[in-house]
């Protein structure tokens, strides 16, 4: 009996020892595969109601990592891009960050997304102390007093004063009407805009808002069109995202003749489709030019519209130069040690963005960049001018 309890001992032995050598292999391995790639996150909402420039918001991403790793990757190594739906809800981007964080181990992640998911997502990534770089969210918290978040896109207040000064400064008008989404994006960029057209010796004659969901827009038309006729309304300013184009339809619809202007959440195929023919002459506030000499805005777009068979919008271009900022901060940061890639992205100057050269990070890390007003003409987006005033594209402290 004992040398068969011997025996039975001994074969758990070994078999306990082949499962810990086994064990032992596959770590080893998933060690060396770990070490193959620079692992990058990235969220945004590629379901719900914001979907269309959550897709856009990854394939410019992707079109990032594609050209890195075509020229050699970062450091020598292929770039793997994490990606991971946040849905536009709050809660989920927070589960998404703790994943990318916990789970795949990513050195840094970009955020494709909106300002109420980024902000929430913004919080894990600082505390863990990992590199965030925020594509085109707008809401000033997101990087405020953060050392680990940066941000390639414009602020709401950035955007405000350009408005502004593209209703007086720029086309010369007086009198301007502004209608707004309830959110903080509409409520920080519609008051800014309030703030500077009296600032510039114009006068904001209406100024309202309205919900995300809100498809008849007539309430508020029609009170714009009243103080049209009794006092004349030379600029619409509509602050909203791509599914407002619908205000855009009634407004031309009623017979208000207001130059309609827009700003960044308009910046996307999804506008000029809803809105059809009234998009025509409407002029937005952004930061992606499509007429930009710079070769790889050439290669960007030409790449996304064999990808999708659709123009790029800014989504897209924020997206791609999130990336693409990431990638030269970790090259010139010589290593995957976090404390020197935000060191690195602090040190960028004049970055040749796709959308917009960013000619430096403030010190709440958001991008002081050039800005560019695009006009509809036969259904597509063109440059109308370019904003480089100092005083227009530093946000203020």
């Amino acid at each position: 009996m004992k040398l068969g309890v011997q025996k039975t001992l001994l074969a758990a032995v070994i078999v306990v020892l082949l499962v810990v050598a086994i064990i032992a292999v596959l770590v080893v391995l998933r060690g060396a595969g770990e070490e193959e790639t620079i692992k990058i996150g990235f969220f945004a909402p590629l379901t719900g109601p914001a979907s269309a420039d959550g897709i856009a918001a990854r394939t410019g991403a992707e079109i990032a990592v594609e050209i890195i790793n075509e020229r050699g990757g970062i450091l020598g190594k292929r770039v793997e891009l994490v990606v991971y739906d946040d849905a536009l809800n709050p809660d989920q981007a927070v589960a998404v960050a703790q994943k990318l964080i916990q789970l795949d181990g990513v050195v840094a992640a970009v955020s494709g997304s909106y300002s109420s998911t980024t902000l929430a997502a913004s919080q894990v990534f600082e505390e863990s102390r990992v590199p965030l770089v925020v594509a085109y969210a707008v809401n000033p918290l997101i990087t405020e007093g953060k050392r680990y978040v940066f941000r390639v896109g414009m602020l709401a207040e950035t955007e405000g004063k350009a408005a502004a000064y593209t209703a007086v400064k720029l086309l010369g008008y007086k009198t301007v009407a502004i209608l707004y989404i309830d959110n903080p994006y509409g409520d920080s960029l519609a008051k800014t805009a309030k703030e500077y057209v009296e600032k510039y010796g114009g006068e904001v004659v209406f100024m309202d808002k309205f919900q995300f969901g809100t498809d008849d827009f007539s309430p508020w038309l029609n009170q714009i069109k009243a103080i049209d006729e009794e006092k004349g309304v030379d600029v619409l300013l509509i602050v909203g995202y791509y599914q407002h184009a619908v205000a855009v339809k009634q407004a031309k619809s009623l017979g208000i003749q207001a130059q309609i202007l827009g700003v960044e959440g308009f910046d996307s195929p999804k506008f000029i489709e809803i809105a059809g023919d009234a998009a025509e002459g409407v002029i937005i506030v952004t930061d992606f030019d499509r007429d930009s000499d710079l070769e790889m805005t050439k290669e960007f777009t030409k790449r996304y519209i064999e990808k999708r068979n659709l123009d790029p919008d800014m989504v897209a271009a924020s997206s791609f130069d999130a990336i693409m900022v990431l990638a030269e901060a970790i090259e010139k940061a010589g290593s995957l040690d976090k404390e020197k890639i935000i060191e690195e992205l602090s040190k960028i100057r004049d970055f040749p963005g796709v959308a917009g050269k960013i000619l430096y990070f403030t010190e709440n890390h958001n991008a002081v960049k050039e800005l560019t007003l695009q006009v509809v003409e036969n259904g597509k987006f063109r440059r109308y001018a370019m904003i480089t005033e100092e005083e227009i594209i530093t946000p203020s402290k």
